[in-house]
């Protein structure tokens, strides 16, 4: 399913223009390899919220990317089921059809939401119930994932590499692009994501 009109990313954009370190992760890691989950739970992380595009799937795809198989078997082991939750532009919304069909081959609830990324953040704090400052946000996305993250209070961590452009939504590849660019800027510039209570950072690098 392709990800119609984002309402809420062509909003982001004009708060990024007053807030640019909204779109600064607080940990940048290549893929889901890489994320410290036990030092995430450990400094007071109880809830991980993903993207799934580029992020746990290939683009469209339900399956978990072979290659995350044993980082997501982790993920789970530490975290459990019920407190990871998937929220994408293209699961979980009005428009969206395969919802059902990805719970069932990565073992996690999607959000049902009616906003998209990034204005869904109060949605997924009513489904978990939980703190801002308790939920991590991954994705592969600056100007959905990481600022879903960082606009509220949660822990923004970003996974820099893509599994995929192939079959990718031709907009998103763009914007990806641009995102890549305008991070580059403002790491140079040394500019910092709000802070989080855990502590965690480590973009600058």
């Amino acid at each position: 399913m392709v990800q119609w009109f984002n309402a809420a990313g062509v909003q982001s954009v004009f708060t990024l223009l007053r807030r640019p370190n909204l779109l600064m992760p607080h940990l940048s890691v290549p893929d889901i390899r890489s994320i410290p989950y036990e030092t995430l739970r450990t400094s007071g992380i109880k809830y991980l919220v993903f993207d799934k595009d580029n992020c746990l799937t290939a683009p469209y795809a339900t399956e978990i990317h072979p290659e995350f198989q044993h980082a997501w078997s982790q993920c789970l082991s530490i975290f459990t089921r019920s407190n990871i939750l998937v929220v994408s532009n293209s699961a979980g919304t009005p428009d969206s059809t395969s919802t059902h069909e990805v719970e069932v081959a990565l073992g996690v609830p999607v959000l049902r939401h009616r906003v998209k990324k990034p204005g869904c953040g109060q949605e997924i704090l009513d489904t978990l119930g939980a703190k801002p400052s308790e939920i991590a946000v991954v994705g592969d996305r600056l100007s959905t994932d990481i600022v879903l993250a960082n606009t509220n209070g949660m822990l923004a961590i970003w996974t820099r590499d893509i599994i995929t452009e192939k079959g990718d939504n031709s907009v998103a590849v763009v914007l990806r692009t641009l995102e890549h660019r305008l991070y580059e800027v403002l790491r140079r510039r040394h500019i910092q994501p709000p802070a989080h209570p855990s502590g965690l950072s480590s973009h600058v690098k």
